[in-house]
């Protein structure tokens, strides 16, 4: 099978987490919505996204493909469903309104591709449930789920290494630790939801996971970490303090004390000691997130939200973060006070001293945190972070 995943029109509702990358590559539950369907599917895959991505992130078309919306979450019963499409046949979705997938050949698939017209196609509708982001909120609000799919997805015929002795396990069956994992003198509590450590994942002394939790490869908690489900820490972080529902995407830090809730945080991020975030109004009321389709804010009908955040951004020690935040790519934020509820991407300062941070210096951090990674910041990377900078 040829998978092509593709951005969909709700693709621009999901910014700024995805200026740099494609709707597929966003993480939820323990995995990438790519990484899903290439295990469910048994099949490599590739993606149909903006075109100042393209070059990073490419399609490729054979003579007959399928085409699957990235914001819609798979599940067994749905991936069942797509592979008995038949030639140009378009599942779609009532309820949500949406498309789910398209089979086609070439040519009418690279003009679904461009169109997202259904109109040549045979149209077979769904009975089954799935998640579909269409907001960057629905990341934590479904992470539970998603998180207890993919625990099951990733585990299923395999052995979890032993759990040491030195800690305190409740429920240690719905505990799986993977190849080169350690976790010592802690306390995991999986009664509540299943608690997934990753190869060479570090769970360091005095932390306190109640579960669904996820914590990927090459990540660590740090001394005495809190961790309340559903929460997932992406590959190659470092977290410590207090953690509450939240996705950390992956490559970010948050190593000390403070709270983070209900939140999203990108790739490339750093949140300085003390940083606190709010994910409840003093009202009690519902929270409005920033939205860069409508350029207004808009009700999420949540009373808990926190702070998204896209990638490269960074903040200070102690900054305050408001209920309902949304920041930026290449955002640095610092000095007193909570910063605006939106932060643009490459700002440069706080709430009463902030400017354009300029696209050079910009590239040069970004370059040196690559590097610290032993990775390199390509010019294709700068050409999209030039792109971001750009936008309007």
């Amino acid at each position: 099978m040829n998978i092509l995943l593709h951005d969909s029109a709700q693709r621009n509702h999901l910014l700024p987490l995805v200026f740099t990358r494609p709707v597929a590559d966003l993480r939820i539950g323990i995995l990438t919505i790519k990484e899903k369907y290439e295990m469910y599917f048994f099949a490599q895959s590739s993606y149909i996204t903006q075109h100042y991505l393209s070059e990073k992130f490419h399609a490729i078309y054979t003579s007959d493909n399928y085409i699957i919306n990235a914001c819609v979450c798979p599940n067994e019963a749905l991936v069942n469903e797509i592979k008995t499409l038949a030639i140009n046949t378009v599942l779609i979705d009532a309820t949500h309104n949406t498309w789910i997938a398209v089979r086609a050949n070439e040519t009418n698939a690279k003009t679904f591709a461009s169109t997202l017209s259904i109109t040549p196609f045979l149209i077979q509708n769904t009975t089954q449930s799935f998640t579909l982001l269409q907001r960057p909120n629905n990341i934590f609000t479904y992470n539970d789920l998603e998180l207890r799919n993919d625990f099951a997805l990733l585990t299923k015929g395999k052995a979890s290494q032993p759990i040491s002795p030195t800690n305190t396990c409740i429920a240690p069956h719905n505990i799986f630790i993977a190849q080169g994992a350690t976790v010592e003198c802690s306390i995991l509590n999986a009664s509540t939801g299943p608690i997934y450590i990753g190869v060479d994942a570090e769970v360091m002394e005095g932390s306190i996971v109640r579960g669904p939790f996820a914590l990927c490869a090459n990540s660590a908690l740090k001394l005495g970490t809190k961790i309340y489900g559903a929460t997932t820490i992406g590959p190659h972080s470092k977290v410590g303090g207090e953690i509450n529902n939240s996705v950390i995407i992956g490559y970010s830090n948050k190593a000390h004390d403070g709270f983070l809730g209900n939140s999203v945080i990108g790739e490339w991020c750093n949140l300085g000691a003390d940083t606190n975030n709010s994910n409840l109004k003093n009202n009690y009321g519902n929270v409005k997130l920033y939205n860069y389709t409508v350029q207004n804010y808009q009700d999420t009908e949540l009373q808990f939200c926190g702070l998204i955040m896209g990638d490269h951004s960074k903040c200070a020690i102690n900054t305050m973060f408001n209920t309902g935040t949304v920041v930026g790519v290449c955002a640095n934020i610092f000095g007193p006070g909570f910063p605006s509820t939106y932060v643009p991407s490459y700002t440069w300062g706080g709430i009463t001293d902030s400017e354009t941070f300029r696209l050079d210096k910009a590239i040069e951090i970004a370059t040196r945190v690559y590097a610290r990674r032993g990775m390199e910041l390509t010019p294709i990377d700068v050409a999209i972070l030039t792109q971001v900078y750009n936008y309007k």
